[in-house]
Order: C-alpha cells, then sequence, then structure tokens
C-alpha cells in the first residue's frame, strides 16, 4: 500500500485527468498535457535506447523552453539524475560540473553550445544532444534532440520503481567557493517542496504560470512539478524580455511567477508597465536576494502584482520561509505593509524546522534585534554535497543544516536577514563568491591587494565592487581591470566598480576587515544581505 513520495506521479495525473488541457505554451508551440506526456516518454525512451540506466546522470543546459521541461521528466522517470547547469557561467565552471557530476549525456541549446565547444575534448560525456536554434551553429558533434526522439524504438518507457530517498536532481551551486558544489536533492525532497509551492503560492488547476524564473535554478523553486500537480499551464520564456513578459501577462493572462528582485525591478521600471492594466493581477513570489520595501510597493502600485516574498537555498530544495500575509496587516499603512513583506518569513507547512541560532545552539531573543545564524531541518533538506563528505560535514552539523546567513527573529516569528555570513554578493538573483573575484584579480600583475564587496545598485540590487591596492608604479585604469575581469570569468561575477585604494582596513593580526569597506557604502541604507 506504501506509494513513494515523488514528483514524477503528478505527470500521470494530470495526462489522467487533463489530456486535452494545454500543458506547456512555448512561443508559437503548444501541447496538451497528453502532447506533453508522449513527448517526455518518448525522451526517456530515446535515452534508454542510448544506454542510460537508473542512477545514471545526464546533464542539461537549456533556457526555459518546452526542452527543459521534457528533460525533467524524460530523464528523472527513468530512475535517471538530471544535472540543471546555469548556462551563464563560465566554460571552466561548466567543465568541472559535467566531469565532477559524472555525467553521461549533455542535452544542451545551441545558443549556448559555444563553451561546451571550447571544452569538448576535456569532457567524459559518452554522448551530447543538441536542441537546435534558428540563427545558431555549433560545431559540436552531437546528434540532433528532435531527430534523437523520432529514432527511438516505439516502445513504453520502463517501469522503475522509485524510492523516495534517491536522487532526482544534482543541482551545483553557483560559486559561495571558487568550486561548485553538488546539491544532492531526493524524490520525497523535491516532492515536498512542490507542495509547499502548491500550498503558500496558492496554485490551482487554472493558474496560467510563466517560467520568468531559471528552471536550472533549484528546478525552477518547484514550478516545474508544481504547476504539472495542479493541471495548470506552463508559460516558458527563453529569456527575460520585460516587455514580453508585460505582453504575455495581457496574451496568455498569466496569473502567477516566481523572479528575482531584479526581475520585479526591470518589469517596474519598463515603460509599457504604466500603459496597461493588467486584469490577472498576478502572484509573484520573488527571492533571491532580499528585496526592498519600497521595490515591493511599486510593484504592487504600477503593476498590481501580488507580492509573496519567498527563501531559501539550493540546499533546500529550496523553500524553508515565507512571508505568510495576515488580515491585520491590512491595517497598516503602505510603507508599513511593504516593510513587513521584505521580511523572509515563517516556515512553510511542509518543509521542517527553521530557526535562528547563536553560535552556541541557543536560539535568539524574538526582539528583531538579536543576530544569529538561520539554521534548518526536516524534509527538503539535501542528503549532501556529492563527492564531498568535507563540507557536507561542514554545513550539516548536530542535525541541522547550517545556512550561513545571519538574521534576526521578530516578536511574531517572522525572520529577517541582516547579512551573509561568508560575504556573499547576491546580484539579481545569482550569488557570487567576493574571494573567487579577488582569485581572479590576483592574478593580474599590477595587483597587490585586493578586497571584493557588494554595494548597492539600482538595477540589481547590489553588484560586486572591487577595492585595489596597486603595486607601485602601476598605471592600469578601472576600465582595463573590469574587462580583464571580464575576459577571465562569467560576465555577471566581474566588477562593476572599481577604487584604487593606498591600503586595505585591516586588524592588528592583518586580518582584512571588508565590513569598513561595505559601511562607507550602505551608510544611509539598510543591509539585507
Amino acid at each position: 500500500m506504501f506509494s513513494p513520495l515523488t514528483p514524477l506521479d503528478w505527470k500521470r495525473r494530470a495526462v489522467k485527468y487533463y489530456p486535452d488541457k494545454t500543458a506547456v505554451i512555448d512561443d508559437e508551440k503548444s501541447f496538451t498535457y497528453k502532447e506533453f506526456a508522449e513527448r517526455a516518454d518518448k525522451l526517456s525512451e530515446a535515452l534508454y535506447e542510448a544506454g542510460i540506466r537508473e542512477g545514471d546522470h545526464v546533464a542539461v543546459m537549456l533556457p526555459n523552453t518546452h526542452y527543459m521541461l521534457e528533460s525533467f521528466y524524460g530523464i528523472c522517470q527513468l530512475g535517471a539524475v538530471m544535472v540543471p547547469i546555469n548556462y551563464r557561467i563560465s566554460s571552466d565552471d561548466m567543465e568541472y560540473i559535467i566531469n565532477h557530476s559524472d555525467a553521461k549525456m549533455l542535452i544542451v541549446d545551441e545558443e549556448f553550445s559555444k563553451p561546451i565547444e571550447e571544452i569538448e575534448d576535456k569532457l567524459s560525456l559518452e554522448r551530447i544532444i543538441l536542441v537546435h536554434v534558428d540563427g545558431f551553429e555549433t560545431k559540436l558533434k552531437a546528434n540532433d534532440y528532435e531527430a534523437f526522439l523520432k529514432h527511438a524504438p516505439v516502445t513504453t518507457p520502463p517501469q522503475v520503481e522509485i524510492d523516495e530517498n534517491q536522487l532526482l536532481t544534482l543541482n551545483y551551486t553557483s560559486g559561495t567557493t571558487s568550486k561548485p558544489k553538488g546539491v544532492m536533492l531526493t524524490h520525497r525532497g523535491n516532492y515536498l517542496n512542490a507542495a509547499n509551492f502548491m500550498y503558500h503560492l496558492g496554485v490551482n488547476h487554472d493558474d496560467v504560470y510563466l517560467h520568468t524564473l531559471p528552471m536550472f535554478h533549484a528546478n525552477g523553486w518547484g514550478g516545474v512539478w508544481a504547476i504539472t500537480a495542479a493541471g495548470g499551464t506552463h508559460v516558458c520564456l527563453r529569456k527575460v524580455d520585460p516587455p514580453k513578459i508585460l505582453s504575455l501577462f495581457e496574451r496568455e493572462g498569466i496569473t502567477l511567477l516566481c523572479g528575482a528582485p531584479t526581475v520585479v525591478n526591470m518589469l517596474v521600471n519598463e515603460p509599457k508597465a504604466k500603459e496597461i492594466e493588467i486584469e490577472t493581477r498576478p502572484r509573484m513570489a520573488t527571492a533571491g536576494a532580499p528585496p526592498a520595501a519600497a521595490l515591493i510597493q511599486k510593484a504592487q502600485e504600477i503593476l498590481g502584482l501580488q507580492m509573496i516574498h519567498v527563501y531559501g537555498l539550493t540546499e533546500t530544495s529550496p523553500f524553508i520561509l515565507y512571508n505568510e500575509w495576515k488580515k491585520e496587516f491590512d491595517q497598516k499603512s503602505a510603507d508599513e505593509q511593504a516593510a513587513i513583506k521584505a521580511r523572509q518569513g515563517i516556515e512553510l507547512a511542509f518543509n521542517g524546522e527553521t530557526k535562528v541560532i547563536h553560535p552556541d545552539g541557543e536560539e535568539v531573543a524574538w526582539d528583531g534585534e538579536e543576530l544569529g545564524e538561520i539554521i534548518t531541518r526536516g524534509n527538503v533538506v539535501m542528503e549532501g554535497y556529492y563527492k564531498d563528505p568535507d563540507r557536507t560535514a561542514a554545513a550539516m552539523k548536530d542535525g541541522w543544516f547550517h545556512t550561513g546567513d545571519l538574521a534576526v527573529t521578530y516578536p511574531d516569528g517572522y525572520i529577517e536577514i541582516r547579512d551573509r555570513a561568508k560575504d556573499m554578493i547576491i546580484s539579481g538573483g545569482e550569488n557570487i563568491s567576493s574571494t573567487e573575484v579577488e582569485g581572479v584579480l590576483y592574478k593580474h600583475p599590477d595587483v597587490l591587494e585586493t578586497a571584493v564587496i557588494a554595494v548597492p545598485d539600482e538595477k540589481w540590487g547590489e553588484v560586486p565592487k572591487a577595492v585595489i591596492v596597486l603595486h607601485p608604479d602601476a598605471q592600469v585604469t578601472e576600465a582595463e581591470i573590469i574587462e580583464y575581469c571580464r575576459s577571465n570569468m562569467a560576465h555577471f561575477k566581474a566588477p562593476k566598480q572599481v577604487e584604487f585604494v593606498e591600503e586595505l582596513p585591516k586588524t592588528a593580526t592583518g586580518k582584512l576587515q571588508k565590513f569598513r569597506l561595505r559601511e562607507m557604502h550602505w551608510e544611509g541604507q539598510k543591509k539585507v544581505n
């Protein structure tokens, strides 16, 4: 009588009850749930014919298209493990992730295939499958995706008995350290995270969900599963394009979406935003960087978006907190409401326990003042870091996962982040390691010392700034430093500002004091991440 918890079962349910309903809209293409399931099953058949078996790893580097959605279901229902890859990272990181993950196959979008061309000979892949995109050409030795499906044998996918504790996806973090970490997420964890997504974002059968958030980010925060579970409609979005998003709001009747605060900022500052009236008043969940209260207020006033603040990490599938809205908040002023919505919030129904503690393990007072670290345990926490027991042990101590995020707890139990324990920079929802940027800068012949910090930015929330001490007589310029970084790492990680100084602030023992650098830039502003 036992039925394992796996989000894959929701595809079966959707086909059973909504076979003729539109499941996926991708520009001019659309698929019913029956058609979508047939394509996912065909992918499973093709993968099986190509030698992919239960437990094998398949890397996928695709934007938000129907191919990406098909991959989640087609790969995972074989009992294989999907490895979603961020197509914005450097080719070096791609090489590391593909090889470290033990991926046997890669499915890649032609537009983003150039970095793979550069490292193809270094990859331990058995096969590459290419999704063709008009206007792009590749030199990769690859099979065409549609031909791969077409030539699969006419059979039904092999039936695999899923253990809910086996891996569903292997998701790599984007840089808290110099090398990405492979986060092992299970069927059970994804199922319960998606249940949180459904319940707390109010997902229902009539929802039309816009995939603004990259699906490679913690499996679209669970949206790739939750919308199917409810029988809603997935609307794909290849890249963030504010005018197109606003047009889709009108044309497709979008009712729900997710995205980082930078996407919210792009939407409210799009000229068309003041010209349209969105009848559906979409619900929008935001996370990735704590949103400014003023930004939430603008989104609600200009676009009529119903903002929902959530919080989590890749290591927690990702949701562990959400900002629950209470009727009593309706009586507060617009400014007060926006300030409340900027808090990370309280535990979700299905994730487990989350709290803020002092270094001694005692919980902080619920006074909105005492600072501590957010820790969590329960149903959605990762199995660990792939092939990395040391970093797993460092993050998961005494039965709790330690997030590294510093926060306070208010008298009503709402948690609010105040700082990042490891000097993390979160720019437009992307994690940027300051030490990684510093590592690149230290390779420049003119750089003697450097510190990289987060500084406020109207568009991205915050961006990296490099504070540099040059070697004597060096003549390098700010523009040259920025271009050097952009040539040696992913562009979004490169510093947007550079300041040359004679010395960096340090303790008597020589330890760098980054907080003193940050204070100069955040004076008069509330630094929340």
